[in-house]
């Protein structure tokens, strides 16, 4: 075997060039490298191909970069030249060592050792740092692996006493890597070395499944041939990374600028009998002997050996980029153009045939796909490759791809908040009883002799409720609006029912209004956009990075919206840096191609300068002219695009709310967009709402919105919501620290090692220039720029963009920087005074980093007068505990301020939410909601049944298992049964209490039979084959569903005669009761659902 990949045709065609193939077969040593100097950066990754290709064979080639980011850079682009290549992962850790590594970069880096341990033929991309590093012994990780695919025969008792020896942890649910639960015949667990945790399921003799689950969901996603785990000793490392070089091995040092210092300053003991080679960009060496001994054995390669060539080609130097093609054509030159996608191809297809028709030939430059990040040419074999980059100016970091991939995640339905996640103090809402407190979990004996549990409640003066765990789902966590507490509710007060009513009353009230806009709004007369046109679609194909499912469908829905004749009014929700921005360009280009002008709000001057720069970017290749409007244009400025967009000539402009003014005239509007409409104050909003009321409008909020609110105000109102991170999205690590220079010192220093930069966020413009001025005495190295809101008109701009560009590497700054600022590089935050800060406000400064994909890290710092006590530190840890990626959804409760809810909502409702909790307000909403709309359609609701207006009462049904055992037997001769079927969830099926809790109240939160045969199946998936009992209480629900569906308020047995109420009466068919025929409990449940499916009424 030998390194290849998807262009080996190009490898060859320069590992075969006679000056270059002599070199590489040169003489080699371990003490010093071969060097290849003067070669251009963007040429190390395919000349390192090059190399591996032609001296690798079966051996091992070694790729060290100077620092993390650099390793990334490379790593990303070496795979686009052999299949090999593989990241090693830096296991980065926070300023002082404050924290552990990251469990998926851990995992990540095991993995690769595995890998080489047992032989496979890698090119691994290091740093210089990570050979030192301490790792595993080859012999632990080989002797300890054990396979278990499909057939595997023993027990999982034993199999769990294995995974606890080699330090796995029992959990009830596996959520993170290195945990297991047994669970009956179905075993999860998460090993180190897998992308996705696995699930066995045991029969008598052995594994009967292998399948792959969703950590979100915790259903299966498919089968696998077996499961992998690592059962070796690999929590104390005895090696390091050099042990793992082998004789034979190539090892290439990668951008060393400095030959004549880097010997020294990065003396590494390599094992003998390897081969070094060091690519890099520095110049010739004019007297080689400089360079000390080392570097005497080998010549340094001259420029004309390797030649390269940099091309950055603007809008303006078009035509003498695609002369230069022709040339090279002229003279037999090897063209290749590499795009990202097959969008920007035809683009460039396009724009050469546009440039010259015999550029684009049979003979012409060849387009191939391929994510190289510039281009460069290699004289002597006539060679060129280049990227699409050159011509449409796509930055480099825009179209890197990691090559350690992460599992990709799945819906992001922690974002669901869930709240049945209450703890022992906590304020809880029970649906018919009111606000209590939750007491914990308590033991009651049982029939059986053995002990049931029970949820403790407690409410005013000090009475105690016991909730049955199967009546769970009643009781949800309180979350109100602001931080003042609710009294607690009597037991048995009206006080309680009439809050409930009045609430129930006001919700229904608001979801009329809710529906009466909606009916406003659609017979409105808007435009119907046309369907997509090409450009569009090239548009959409030039995206640099994978697009979510969830930016899909968004999409999908607003383009659907833009092509009806009803004006638009749409909401887009999502978590910080999931991607809101490239769907709302997407609609502004729609709107664009119909021939209509856009208008792009955005709450700040620095957000909206930087959509402004983003709009351009993306759409720089094609006719429309972009504009930005604001307090820090000139006079003059502001005036020419006020009276462009009069006349037509500007197509879309961003802008402050200085674009509501009444000045502001539109020739043709067609949409707008608003971006963080929650910031805007109400007479801004209300000018929006009287000036655009039949155009587009598309509104996006960063403000989280819980699912549970937003199930409810579907059909009430047109929403998107993005909730799945993107792919190789990091979670950042916060930190929360006492203020010490120290870790400021050492937080900067680290970033900018690794080529990147750092906010700094002081909220006093009176003290900043001072907190700027120790900064820059802490960290001499560092260039520190200042950024505030009170800063002269033009000079907050330059800073930025500045910033941006990379003239700067700290920036300190005032709560400027909250919004919407995209700054991939920047991955470092610094939060000075962080007790001053809301957790939501926490959260969305937290969010200004890790929008990469490299690990970013959120330093909280407190007083240490406050580090061990107190609200703020309380407030701080929680955006600690909840660093997941896409949990703005469950700061939003946490916060106990409900962002989404009063933005949404108004105030006018929060009394209500108050009143009764935000999860009982969403569940009255939805549910007046759908009443709304089934009496505007003369009919009853079938969609969302209330399933507490329909009562079970079946004589021959036991609902709890001391209820079975105390059912009466029929004896029939040596052998007995039970006259009544058990219909609950037992214990030893679902062990967990909080599992059984969690089942309880998805059942009680499936809307109808479709929704409970997905439940079924995840309970059969997740914990085995149901017992009987669970089956008769599915069942059993099915007969509530469709018996809600039809109107039927209570089905009752009694002495084998079926009883249905129905508006107050009984049912009865043919003036007497229905009567049971089945003889056996189950088969009545049944014929009792049979019966109900085929009534007419």
């Amino acid at each position: 075997m030998s390194y290849s990949g998807e262009h080996d045709d190009l490898l060859d065609v320069a590992a075969a060039e006679p000056s270059l193939s002599g070199l590489l077969l040169g003489k080699w040593s371990a003490e010093a490298p071969f060097l290849l100097t003067d070669i251009s950066e963007q040429a190390w990754p395919f000349l390192g191909a090059v190399a591996a290709r032609k001296l690798g064979g079966s051996k091992r080639v070694w790729f060290v970069c100077r620092d993390v980011r650099s390793q990334e850079e490379f790593a990303s682009e070496l795979g686009s030249w052999i299949h090999q290549a593989i990241l090693f992962p830096d296991l980065e850790l926070p300023a002082a060592g404050l924290g552990l590594p990251d469990p998926e970069t851990a995992s990540e880096r095991l993995s690769v050792l595995g890998r080489l341990s047992h032989g496979e033929l890698l090119a691994p991309v290091i740093t210089n740092s990570q050979w030192e590093d301490k790792v595993p012994s080859r012999s632990d990780l080989t002797g300890g692996t054990l396979t278990l695919p499909k057939g595997w025969k023993g027990s999982p008792g034993a199999l769990v006493i294995q995974l606890a020896d080699a330090g796995y942890e029992r959990a009830s649910q596996v959520i993170r890597r290195g945990e297991f639960a047994l669970r009956g015949g179905i075993l999860d667990l998460f090993s180190w070395q897998q992308a996705m945790p696995c699930r066995l399921e045991f029969d008598e003799e052995g594994v009967v499944s292998v399948r792959e689950f969703d950590i979100d969901t915790q259903t299966s996603v498919g089968e696998i041939d077996a499961c992998e785990i690592q059962t070796g000793d690999t929590e104390k490392p005895s090696v390091t990374l050099l042990d793992y070089v082998q004789a034979g091995d190539l090892v290439v040092e990668i951008g060393w600028e400095s030959p004549e210092n880097e010997c020294e300053s990065h003396d590494i003991a390599y094992p003998s009998g390897i081969r070094r080679m060091r690519i890099s960009s520095a110049p010739q060496l004019e007297n080689p002997s400089d360079a000390g001994d080392a570097l005497l054995s080998f010549d340094p390669i001259p420029f004309a050996a390797f030649g390269a060539g940099d091309f950055i080609v603007d809008e303006a130097r078009r035509g003498e980029f695609f002369r230069q093609l022709e040339e090279w054509k002229g003279e037999g030159w090897h063209l290749v153009i590499f795009s990202a996608t097959e969008g920007e191809g035809e683009r460039f297809r396009e724009l050469a045939q546009a440039s010259s028709r015999d550029l684009v030939d049979s003979k012409g430059p060849e387009t191939r796909l391929g994510a190289i990040s510039r281009g460069f040419c290699f004289p002597r074999a006539k060679l060129a490759i280049l990227s699409d980059a050159e011509l449409f100016g796509r930055s480099a970091s825009q179209r890197l791809r990691k090559l350690h991939l992460r599992r990709e995640r799945q819906k992001a339905s922690r974002s669901a908040i869930d709240f049945t996640e209450f703890a022992e103090g906590d304020l809880i809402v029970h649906a018919e009883h009111g606000i209590g407190r939750f007491l914990g979990l308590q033991s009651l004996p049982s029939a059986e002799g053995g002990e049931g549990e029970v949820l403790a409640l407690g409410f005013a003066s000090e009475a105690r409720l016991l909730v049955p765990i199967d009546q769970a789902w009643q009781v949800s966590r309180y979350v109100g609006v602001g931080k003042l507490s609710p009294d607690l509710s009597t037991l048995g007060d009206e006080k309680w029912s009439k809050t409930r009513r009045a609430a129930e009353k006001s919700v229904f009230l608001y979801a009329g209004r809710l529906l009466k806009l909606q009916a406003e709004r659609d017979t409105g007369q808007g435009h119907a956009f046309g369907p997509d046109t090409p450009w569009q679609r090239e548009l959409e194909q030039s995206f640099p990075y994978r697009e979510t499912p969830d930016q899909l469908r968004a999409i999908a829905e607003i383009k659907h919206d833009m092509e009806s004749r009803l004006p638009m009014d749409r909401l887009l929700c999502g978590d910080v840096g999931f991607g809101k921005t490239e769907v709302a360009l997407r609609a502004a280009f729609k709107c664009l191609m119909g021939g209509k002008q856009v208008v792009f709000l955005a709450p700040t001057t620095v957000l909206a300068q930087q959509h402004a720069r983003t709009l351009r970017e993306r759409m720089s290749e094609y006719p429309v002219k972009i504009e930005l409007l604001s307090r820090y244009r000139t006079a003059s400025e502001q005036k020419g695009v006020v009276k462009g967009l009069a006349e037509g000539s500007i197509d879309l402009v961003v802008g402050t709310h200085r674009l509501l003014s009444p000045d502001i005239v539109f020739k043709n509007l067609g949409m707008v967009i608003v971006d963080e409409e929650q910031r805007f104050g109400v007479k801004h909003k209300e000018s929006l709402k009287d000036r655009f009321r039949l155009v587009d409008v598309l509104t996006l909020s960063a403000t989280p919105i819980p699912r549970t609110l937003y199930l409810s105000l579907m059909g009430a109102r047109d929403m998107s919501v993005i909730e799945t991170p993107p792919p190789d999205r990091q979670p950042v690590e916060t930190v929360i620290c006492a203020y010490d220079e120290r870790i400021i010192r050492d937080a900067i220093s680290r970033e900018m090692a690794r080529g990147g930069q750092v906010y700094m966020l002081h909220n006093r413009i009176g003290t900043i220039e001072k907190v700027a001025n120790r900064i820059t005495e802490l960290c001499p190295g560092a260039r520190v720029i200042i950024g505030h809101g009170r800063m002269e008109e033009g000079a907050l701009e330059g800073v930025m963009k500045n910033f941006v560009e990379g003239g700067a590497d700290v920036l300190v700054s005032t709560t400027i920087i909250e919004s919407g600022l995209d700054i991939p590089n920047a991955n470092t935050i610094i939060i000075d005074r962080a007790d001053r800060f809301g957790l939501a406000d926490l959260y969305q400064l937290r969010g200004r980093v890790g929008r990469g994909a490299l690990k970013a890290y959120a330093y909280l710092m407190l007083p240490r007068d406050m580090m061990m006590v107190g609200e703020a530190r309380r407030r701080v840890q929680a955006i600690r505990q909840y660093s997941q990626l896409g949990s703005g959804f469950r700061i939003a409760m946490r916060d106990l301020e409900i962002r989404g809810a009063g933005n949404l909502l108004g105030t006018a409702q929060s009394g209500h939410i108050a009143a009764v909790g935000f999860d009982l307000y969403c569940k009255m909403l939805k549910q007046a909601v759908e009443r709304m709309k089934s009496l505007e359609e003369g009919g009853i609701s079938t969609s969302v049944p209330d399933l507490q207006s329909c009562l079970l009462r079946l004589d021959f049904v036991a609902t709890s298992r001391e209820e079975l055992l105390a059912s009466p037997l029929v004896v029939t001769g040596k052998s007995s049964r039970s006259l009544h079927c058990g219909a609950f969830i037992p214990a030893d099926y679902l062990p967990e209490a909080k599992l059984r809790i969690d089942a309880h109240r998805s059942l009680a939160a499936a809307a109808g039979n479709p929704e409970l045969d997905i439940l079924a199946a995840s309970w059969r998936d997740r914990f085995g084959p149901p017992p009987p009992e669970v089956l008769n209480l599915l069942q059993s629900e099915r007969i509530r569903r469709v018996a809600s569906s039809k109107g039927i308020t209570k089905v009752e047995t009694r002495a084998e005669k079926l009883m249905l109420t129905r508006r107050g009466d009984f049912l009865l068919i043919g003036h007497r009761f229905p009567r049971l025929t089945a003889s056996k409990p189950a088969s009545k449940l049944s014929e009792i659902l049979r019966f109900l499916e085929a009534l007419k009424l």
